[in-house]
């Protein structure tokens, strides 16, 4: 890893950054790559993917990836959790403070130093339940 190493901010990476922070459904990078190709119609998927994953690995942005799903990216980077819908595999914030007694409980019965830890809630959002509320209607 490289983190706490400077990182210049490329225009690249600033436009990244600056569309990363304008949404909160953390995008996969083929999302980020179209949001940031309206303002840089010449970018490369492989440039903005790169981009990401220096970004990730400096702590600028955080790369989320659960559930074997696409890796998502969040502008986010404090820890907290996150909620995945099983049906359309939408990726929430959950407001609730981070645990941090688990990190101690895990050292404890394992026997290793925790730097901390990553927990993915699953279920079914708001807009998918409503559509097997109404299909379980008709």
């Amino acid at each position: 890893m490289h983190e706490n190493i400077p990182m210049r901010l490329t225009t690249q990476r600033q436009i990244i950054l600056e569309e990363l922070v304008k949404v909160t459904s953390h995008p996969t990078a083929n999302e980020v790559y179209d949001m940031v190709r309206k303002r840089l119609p010449r970018v490369g998927l492989g440039t903005v993917y790169r981009n990401l994953e220096l970004m990730a690995e400096t702590g600028m942005i955080l790369k989320i990836e659960v559930g074997g799903t696409q890796k998502r990216f969040d502008a986010t980077v404090h820890p907290h959790y996150h909620v995945r819908c099983v049906e359309c595999g939408k990726v929430d914030d959950i407001k609730m403070p981070v645990q941090e007694d688990i990190n101690e409980m895990a050292a404890q019965v394992s026997h290793y130093q925790i730097h901390g830890h990553h927990i993915e809630f699953t279920g079914i959002c708001n807009n998918c339940a409503s559509q097997q509320r109404e299909e379980n209607v008709h």
